[in-house]
């Protein structure tokens, strides 16, 4: 049978976001309900985005079950295997990175089998890559990763889209393609907390404050 190259990586993404919604639901405190909760906002939510603004009918989340297993057992395996706090927090990164990664690709690739051209349909991915994780920190009451100026967030999935719009258009795009460009997207954003790379200040920092006055 062949593969739904979209539909693995989407399932895949879905289960590496949902664990880290979990994850931090047991870094803030929060009770069974809420691990669920909030893996299927991050796990879910960029997906839903994704599929309304390309307007093909209900959101896949919604028209295919099996998308719900992912917060389940994320929430289940969290609840079950989680250990001390200290652990948890180092463990959030490395699993919303997998998640970006991902669905950095999976966006990208529904968008251009839409028919949407190559600038929209990355910008889609980046969408649906960092849609999730924005509502996640939201609802957790934290800034989202994609504003914090001491992290890069959007630039690994910007690349990471548009590596999976070049291969497509090459005709390269298949599993193993696809993720490797993953995994090159997971790479870059650990090397990002690593070394603590940032994109330069919204203002250079002798015109900050000027706009700090009044």
């Amino acid at each position: 049978m062949p593969i739904d190259l979209a539909l693995v990586l989407d399932l895949l993404g879905c289960s590496f976001f949902a664990v880290s919604g979990s994850l931090l639901a047991v870094r803030k405190g929060f009770d069974l309900v809420g691990s669920v909760l909030l893996g299927s906002l991050v796990g879910l939510g960029g997906g839903v985005l994704r599929d309304l603004i390309l307007n093909a009918g209900p959101p896949a989340a919604f028209s295919n079950p099996i998308y719900l297993a992912a917060p389940l057992l994320a929430a289940a395996v969290v609840y079950l295997l989680a250990g001390r706090v200290e652990r948890v927090s180092r463990l959030v990164l490395p699993f919303d990175a997998g998640g970006l990664a991902l669905f950095c690709i999976t966006g990208t690739l529904k968008a251009l089998d839409a028919g949407m051209n190559p600038a929209a349909a990355i910008l889609l991915g980046v969408t649906t890559a960092v849609g999730g994780g924005i509502l996640r920190d939201v609802t957790a009451n934290r800034v989202p990763h994609v504003f914090d100026p001491k992290d890069l967030y959007a630039i690994p999935a910007l690349l990471g889209a548009a590596m999976a719009a070049g291969l497509w258009y090459l005709g390269w795009l298949n599993l193993v393609t696809g993720s490797i460009a993953a995994a090159m997207v997971f790479s870059l954003r650990m090397l990002t907390l690593r070394f603590h790379w940032h994109a330069p200040l919204a203002a250079r920092s002798w015109a900050i404050p000027r706009f700090r006055r009044g």
